[in-house]
């Protein structure tokens, strides 16, 4: 059972839903409107050992310029 993400085109809530059948359109739960369309969405990938590629990390550090003392 997927988790699916949509798109109402009434309210343009973005929201996620448990589907149980590929056939299923839930309505959105801001609005009710069943007037919704499914998102693409990133896949992850697995490597040799079994962990997902998340892809690059950002670089670790202080952030906001500062310089890591204190």
């Amino acid at each position: 059972m997927p988790i699916y993400e949509y798109v109402c085109a009434d309210c343009e809530n973005e929201f996620e839903e448990l589907v149980f059948s590929h056939d299923e359109t839930p309505p959105c739960p801001k609005c009710g409107s069943r007037n919704v369309t499914k998102l693409m969405s990133a896949g992850v990938v697995k490597t040799e050992s079994g962990t997902p590629d998340l892809g690059p990390m950002p670089p670790m550090g202080g952030g906001c310029g500062s310089s890591g003392g204190g």
